[in-house]
């Protein structure tokens, strides 16, 4: 167990921090939302834009201990990656899910969140891999 989990380590730490950056996302929209009354959408810009921003620095120092001094070439091709993860490959794992699920009588809230998830697991793989190849390879 102990060496598997030596193995898997930086695939861990990669899962770690995504489960914090989840939870930052999601405090800060709900603290913009419910507290100082932003709207859902002008909220979730600005939770989502300090979760990436944790998001890179986190995995840089964390994840794959990278010590790479050019951070301004890294982040560019970290937010390059990250939004093509979300706005690319999402939105076709969404709809490619949507269309496989859509004859199964599910509450229409149950299929959205199988297709989130699904879609979430495809953008997590493209991340890490493209992240360990281009941004903070060795």
């Amino acid at each position: 167990m102990k060496n598997l989990i030596k193995k898997h380590a930086e695939k861990i730490r990669f899962g770690l921090v995504g489960v914090i950056n989840t939870a930052l996302d999601f405090g800060v929209l709900l603290l913009l939302v419910k507290i100082f009354k932003f709207s859902a959408i002008g909220g979730n810009y600005i939770s989502t834009s300090i979760a990436l921003i944790f998001s890179f620095f986190a995995n840089k120092k964390f994840t794959f201990k990278n010590n790479d001094k050019t951070q301004a070439r890294q982040f560019i091709v970290f937010l390059v990656i990250t939004l093509v993860g979300l706005w690319i490959f999402q939105p076709l794992a969404i709809s490619g899910i949507g269309f496989m699920i859509s004859g199964i009588t599910l509450n229409s809230s149950v299929e959205l969140l199988i297709e989130k998830l699904f879609a979430t697991l495809v953008s997590l793989i493209w991340n890490y891999l493209m992240y360990r190849k281009f941004v903070f390879k060795d």
